[in-house]
């Protein structure tokens, strides 16, 4: 590793097996964070680990269903048992459910990713929060979506979840701004080549957009920056 400034902390990111979370989970045990991957794929949150491992970098892989009622409970409690604090927490996992008219949604399928988008993040920030509270510069990172606050025809269910989800961190960050030093960013990944981009976009060009890598070394270099608490951004579209 060509630099550690992340040495001796604690970094939670959710949707870690892969994209932008591997990615990210990647840069932050390469600047030497100790990463816990999380996610429901536990086979490739492994080879996650062991790429991790095999570049000289530490992690943990805590495999949970973010739909489970008690899986952030039991993952939180895990983590405050091994560490004395958490520095640093991306909220990367979500679900995009189907495109399809407002009217036509499934409901099953909605409710599967307000759960996950929305209910979930709730949940991470409720549980978190301590440890959070206990590091000395916590910071937490919340992955969005140009939808969130410019939908569109046929994307009502994921917009919908994407907008309570930056509600939620918007009011946490101007709850603890004041009486904590936790810092909380949203951050518009913009086009990137992800599997998720490639179900909503099936006939667009890979090669066109820039590649996870390019988001996590954003990410990484803004957990360096001294942001101020409810900071936005878009990522460009560099590669």
């Amino acid at each position: 590793m060509t630099g550690t400034p992340f040495a001796g902390q604690v970094a939670l990111v959710t949707g870690a097996s892969r994209g932008i979370g591997a990615a990210t989970a990647e840069a932050l045990a390469a600047a030497g964070a100790h990463v816990v991957l999380t996610g429901r794929d536990t086979k490739a949150l492994e080879g996650i680990e062991e790429r991790i491992f095999a570049a000289g970098g530490h992690a943990t892989i805590a495999p949970v269903d973010l739909t489970e009622p008690d899986g952030i409970a039991r993952l939180a409690t895990a983590v405050a048992q091994r560490w004395p604090a958490l520095d640093i927490l991306v909220l990367n996992a979500a679900i995009l459910p189907q495109l399809t008219a407002v009217t036509d949604l499934d409901q099953r399928a909605f409710n599967k990713a307000l759960t996950t988008n929305v209910l979930a993040t709730q949940a991470l920030l409720a549980n978190f929060d301590p440890l959070l509270r206990k590091s000395a510069d916590p910071r937490v990172i919340g992955l969005t979506s140009t939808v969130a606050t410019a939908p569109r025809a046929y994307w009502g269910a994921y917009a919908a979840s994407k907008a309570a989800f930056e509600v939620l961190l918007d009011c946490y960050a101007q709850e603890t701004r004041n009486i904590s030093k936790l810092r909380v960013a949203i951050v518009n990944p913009g086009p990137t080549r992800t599997a998720m981009r490639a179900r909503a976009y099936p006939g667009e060009d890979p090669a066109s957009l820039k590649p996870p890598e390019a988001v996590a070394a954003r990410l990484l270099a803004l957990l360096s920056e001294d942001f101020a608490s409810g900071y936005r951004e878009t990522v460009n579209q560099s590669r």
